[in-house]
């Protein structure tokens, strides 16, 4: 390995949905001591760049391509800075980890990864909704749709996802919300709950509560465009089983 990046670490750090208080003591930690962070301006509040250093160098990445956004990492690590790479939510969900990272090893870098809260679950929070109710749902399925982007496998459409009658969280998929609902409301029905969240935790944050049959009205009508969640699915209802886990007659340890 070159000498010169041996001991420097790129630091893929979550930035969770925007809030500045919504970091991890970790994320935090490693703003206060990076030398150059690299952030997505499209997706994140400013607000999160306060637990930075004043003479830290910000790099705005949301006009960067990918082979400009590994320059700067490389660049960093090579002059010997401390450089962290902040992604919107947590690096585990479409974060673009996986290409910056294979650059990276290529290039002799080391990096890590620190996660972050994911948009689904501050959305989820904002809605005041558990993804998860007995009898009714026990599985979630966090996906998303090709309009503009990268193909989606032949394995995984929507229609599969749906017949599980699993909650479903929607990601980069709000300009497509009327098609959506109109191809989901067979396997979930029309009156079926939605949620939609827009910029959750960010000052701008929006919460939409509706259902398949008149989301997509509400979603246009509130002009969002980007930065947005989709929740679909009966557990949204509130409506279920309880858990057998907190039951009164379910033996625990030291019954005996």
């Amino acid at each position: 390995m070159d000498a010169e990046v041996r001991a420097v670490t790129v630091h893929f750090v979550g930035a969770g949905p925007g809030a500045a208080d919504l970091l991890t003591l970790r994320a935090a930690s490693m703003l206060a001591a990076a030398d150059v962070v690299l952030y997505p301006g499209t997706y994140l509040d400013e607000a999160v760049l306060s637990h930075c250093r004043p003479d830290a160098r910000l790099v705005d990445t949301q006009r960067l391509d990918l082979d400009a956004i590994t320059a700067e990492l490389v660049g960093a690590a090579r002059a010997g800075l401390d450089v962290v790479r902040l992604t919107s939510g947590d690096p585990s969900l479409y974060s673009a980890l996986a290409e910056q990272t294979r650059r990276l090893d290529e290039a002799g870098v080391a990096w890590d990864v620190t996660p972050g809260v994911p948009a689904y679950a501050a959305a989820a929070a904002l809605a005041g909704r558990e993804l998860t109710v007995p009898l009714v749902a026990q599985s979630v399925v966090l996906t998303r749709t090709q309009a503009r982007s990268t193909a989606m496998p032949d394995s995984e459409s929507l229609a599969a996802f749906a017949a599980t009658r699993a909650t479903l969280v929607l990601h980069l998929a709000i300009t497509r919300i009327r098609a959506l609902a109109e191809e989901l409301v067979g396997d979930y029905g029309a009156d079926c709950p939605v949620v939609v969240v827009h910029r959750a935790s960010q000052p701008e944050e929006l919460v939409l509560h509706g259902t398949l049959a008149d989301i997509a009205d509400a979603v246009e009508a509130a002009g969002l465009r980007q930065a947005a969640v989709i929740l679909v699915g009966r557990a949204l209802a509130r409506d279920g089983g309880e858990s057998w886990l907190y039951t009164a007659d379910r033996e625990r340890p030291g019954d005996r």
